[in-house]
């Protein structure tokens, strides 16, 4: 099935869509031997197309998978230490890639969609981020109001403000739901230590409109049209959980 040359090429792991039509525009491109240009589409499974001579690989069916990742497992996609990777947790074929960071536990999206993890990684779009937080002692309203206005971290950075709401009271301490729009290392946790809140545990459970849902630690599920669409930007509203049956 053709489809637009820079679409290939950025399935194929090779930039953004973007990047993609700036190589085609400096004709480093060819398709079945012609030298390619913007606006061109092609079959990646029957044509031959070429980057500075190399023959690109026909690119692997696009994958989106939510996965509960859980603590001690770290968010890489192939092994840095003796810790096990997201990747170890996710039985299936192919390259996929964690998309950003995360230290705590919860939600983490896994994919070989070049464009999309653009969007979701990159500053300017600034997506939400929405965790379920527990503290070591009950919050005053002044303390909740001090991450709601943004605090100065022992570098100098001053966070951007955060939406906080009081959940419920556990033991001495208490569950807060926090939504941030940047995702500077360790942030909840030093915002914490510098209000007198010490952090105890952090979930993510959200990301933009995809949401953690009933998934348990471990486990994992693909992505439905609509998730993915709402990722994207093609739709606004947000999505409920998913409750499809979960792989583990």
């Amino acid at each position: 099935m053709e489809e637009r040359l820079q679409k290939i090429l950025a399935r194929s792991g090779l930039g953004s869509r973007r990047s993609c039509e700036k190589l085609i525009a400096k004709g480093r491109v060819m398709v079945n031997g012609r030298l390619a240009v913007l606006g061109d589409k092609a079959d990646p499974l029957t044509d031959r197309i070429e980057i500075n001579g190399k023959v690109v690989q026909a690119p692997e069916p696009v994958q989106h998978i939510a996965l509960y990742k859980p603590r001690g497992v770290i968010s890489a996609a192939s092994p840095q230490d003796n810790r096990k990777t997201v990747r170890d947790l996710v039985d299936e074929p192919g390259r996929l890639y964690p998309v950003g960071r995360l230290d705590v536990e919860g939600l983490i999206l896994l994919t070989n969609d070049g464009e999309l993890t653009n969007r979701l990684t990159h500053p300017g779009f600034s997506h939400e981020k929405e965790y379920h937080v527990l503290v070591a002692k009950r919050p005053e309203e002044d303390q909740l109001n001090a991450w709601r206005k943004g605090i100065v971290l022992e570098d100098g950075y001053r966070t951007a403000p955060a939406m906080v709401r009081f959940v419920r009271s556990h033991g001495k301490g208490a569950w807060l739901n926090v939504i941030l729009r940047e995702g500077k290392k360790r942030q909840i946790r030093e915002m914490g230590r510098l209000t007198g809140l010490p952090v105890v545990r952090i979930i993510r459970v959200r990301i933009g409109s995809l949401r953690l849902g009933n998934l348990k630690p471990r486990q994992w599920r693909h992505l439905n049209p609509q998730e993915i669409n709402q990722l994207k930007g093609l739709t606004s509203s947000v999505n409920k959980p998913n409750n499809k049956k979960v792989k583990r």
